[in-house]
C-alpha cells in the first residue's frame, strides 16, 4: 500500500465525481488496495464556476481542465480524471495523457419529458443546448428551431427543462448510464443521425510524466481499443484545430484489425455539413484521421468557419 493515498484530482459534479470513483474502484480491484489508498479531491475549475455565457466567450475547452493541470504540476494531485471530449488536444509540458478506461455508450441522448423524439417536435419548439456541434447538427435537420444556450451539469439541465426554458435538451448517454439516471426520458440517437464529439463516452486519466510509479499502476487499468479509437479521433480533431468554436463530430470504431473512422465539420449555423467516411487498419487510425481533415478543410469554402 502507498505511503500516502493517491491523489485523484476531478471537477466536483455529480458526474465528474462518479468518473473518479469509477477510476478509484478500478485501481482498487487490480492492485487489491483499500479504499483509503486513495484520495479524491474536488478541484474547481472556471469550466463549471460560470454558468451564464457561451464556453467560446471565456476560453474552450481549457476552462474545465487547466486549474486540475495546474494541481497536477504542482504535485498537489497525482492523476486528473477527465472527461476526454472536455480535453484540449495537447496537454500542458510535463503531462500526459495515455489512460482511457473502457468507453461507455459514444450516443446523444434526446431528452424531453413530453415529446418523443426530434421528428415530434413542434414548429418553431425550442431546444436547449451548450453544444456547438448539436447546434449546428439540429439546425442542419430542422432549421426551424429555436435553440437556447444550455449550460450546466446534468441536474442544471433537467431542472430547466422542467421549468419550461426548452421543450428538449440532448445530454451523453455515456453520462446518463454512469449516473445511474434510469429515470430520465430519453431517447438514444444513432451515430448516423448525429455523430458525437470526439471522445464522447471516453474518461482519460492524466498524470505527470516524470512519474514513473503512477505510469505502472495507471498502465494496469489502460483499455487499450479505447486508446485505438481516441488517437483516431483526436488525430482527426488536432489537425482541424478543434475548439469550443467549431462544430465537429467525429467517431472512431474497430472491426478486428480494421478501424473505421467517420467525421465531420459544420458551419456554425448548420447551413452547411460536409463528411467523410474511411477504414484503415487499425495501427494506421492516426494518420487517416490526419488525412480526413485534410479532405475536409479542402472541400471547405471560403469563411466556413
Amino acid at each position: 500500500m502507498p505511503a500516502q493515498p493517491l491523489q485523484i484530482g476531478t471537477r466536483g459534479s455529480p458526474l465528474a465525481l462518479a468518473q473518479a470513483h469509477e477510476t478509484r474502484a478500478r485501481l482498487m480491484a487490480a492492485f487489491d488496495l483499500p479504499e483509503d489508498a486513495f484520495a479524491i479531491r474536488v478541484i474547481k475549475v472556471t469550466g463549471d464556476a460560470v454558468q451564464d455565457r457561451p464556453l467560446k466567450e471565456i476560453g474552450g475547452k481549457g476552462l474545465f481542465t487547466r486549474e486540475i493541470e495546474e494541481a497536477l504540476l504542482a504535485g498537489e494531485i497525482d492523476i486528473a480524471v477527465h472527461s476526454m471530449k472536455d480535453m484540449p488536444v495537447e496537454q500542458p509540458a510535463g503531462l500526459i495523457l495515455d489512460t482511457y478506461l473502457p468507453r461507455e455508450d459514444v450516443r446523444d441522448a434526446f431528452i424531453s419529458f413530453g415529446q418523443g423524439g426530434l421528428a415530434e417536435l413542434a414548429q418553431g419548439a425550442t431546444v436547449g443546448t451548450s453544444s456547438l456541434r448539436r447546434r449546428a447538427q439540429l439546425l442542419n435537420r430542422r432549421p426551424d428551431l429555436t435553440i437556447v444556450e444550455f449550460r450546466g451539469n446534468v441536474q442544471t439541465r433537467l431542472r430547466k427543462l422542467t421549468e419550461g426554458v426548452a421543450q428538449a435538451t440532448f445530454l451523453a448517454m455515456a453520462g446518463l448510464n454512469r449516473l445511474n439516471m434510469t429515470d430520465v426520458p430519453r431517447t438514444p440517437v444513432s451515430t448516423d443521425e448525429m455523430l458525437p464529439a470526439v471522445a464522447q463516452g471516453a474518461i482519460g486519466i492524466e498524470r505527470r510524466t516524470d512519474d514513473s510509479r503512477t505510469a505502472e499502476m495507471l498502465a494496469a487499468i489502460h483499455h487499450g481499443p479505447t486508446g485505438q479509437r481516441l488517437a483516431a479521433e483526436r488525430a482527426f480533431l488536432a489537425a482541424l484545430d478543434g475548439s469550443c468554436e467549431t462544430p465537429i463530430g467525429g467517431l472512431a470504431e474497430l472491426d478486428g484489425g480494421t478501424l473505421r473512422l467517420r467525421g465531420e465539420i459544420l458551419r456554425t449555423d448548420g447551413s452547411q455539413v460536409l463528411t467523410d467516411d474511411a477504414t484503415a487498419p487499425i495501427e494506421d487510425g492516426p494518420s487517416l484521421g490526419r488525412e480526413m481533415a485534410r479532405k475536409l478543410l479542402e472541400q471547405a469554402s471560403p469563411g466556413f468557419f
